[in-house]
């Protein structure tokens, strides 16, 4: 995770294997034992920012999501950083402006953010603390940011991965590296992501049966499966 004002922070793994090699139960095992602290470390970090982070990092964690949908956790790490200073405030000009040529898609996100931003502060005054604490059942947390229509650009996989960088346990960021390596372990039976909400509860329900029978947590194993195929560990 990163604080706001301060330089990000990443753990990275020397890559022992290319991107290309299939990842295999074996694998994974080592992979999760040679990667537990660190996996643990990040997941802790994750756990801060839901326990002390304000509302407006709780927005910035929201932004960093838009921003990593269809392109990647660097390019939105990267992206938060320059439109920091017009994120609160700024127009929908004013957001573009800043992330213009830093992300592959500025005008779209640059929309999605000014209009999620304007509905969010309508809503509940970007109180977002105050929001996530309202969800007694953790499938109504997430449908509220992954299946609602004012919340641009946030799917089940971002609203997910959203979830998942503040602190809350129990949701699979199902990215296309995780789901390569679902279906090089035989959970799966084919690379597609997930369209709708039944199934990508259905994978995502795979994925902790699967977590059960190798014994490894099921926040750990959606890092361990990330960084299978990155050779990192990144947020």
């Amino acid at each position: 995770m990163f604080d706001a004002g301060s330089t990000i922070k990443i753990s990275m793994l020397k890559r022992k294997r290319t991107t290309k090699e299939p990842v295999t139960i074996e694998s994974l095992i080592e992979g999760h034992k040679q990667r537990r602290a660190a996996i643990a470390e990040r997941l802790a970090e994750f756990r801060e920012v839901g326990e002390t982070g304000d509302d407006v990092k709780l927005f910035e964690e929201l932004v960093f999501c838009i921003f990593t949908a269809g392109a990647s956790a660097r390019m939105g790490m990267k992206c938060i950083e320059f439109v920091r200073p017009v994120l609160l405030t700024g127009s929908q000009e004013e957001i573009y402006q800043a992330i213009e040529g830093k992300h592959m898609y500025p005008k779209d996100r640059a929309r999605y953010i000014y209009l999620t931003r304007e509905y969010l502060k309508e809503e509940f005054g970007l109180k977002m603390r105050q929001k996530l604490d309202s969800f007694e059942d953790p499938q109504q947390r997430r449908d509220y940011w992954a299946a609602n229509p004012k919340v641009k650009g946030i799917g089940y996989k971002e609203g997910s991965h959203f979830l998942r960088n503040i602190g809350y346990k129990g949701y699979a960021i199902l990215d296309k590296h995780v789901l390569r390596s679902l279906c090089e372990l035989g959970v799966l039976g084919e690379v597609k992501p997930p369209t709708n909400k039944k199934r990508y509860l259905e994978i995502e329900s795979q994925m902790k049966q699967f977590s059960d029978e190798i014994g490894i947590d099921f926040d750990e194993l959606d890092l361990v499966l990330w960084s299978a195929k990155t050779g990192e560990i990144l947020k």
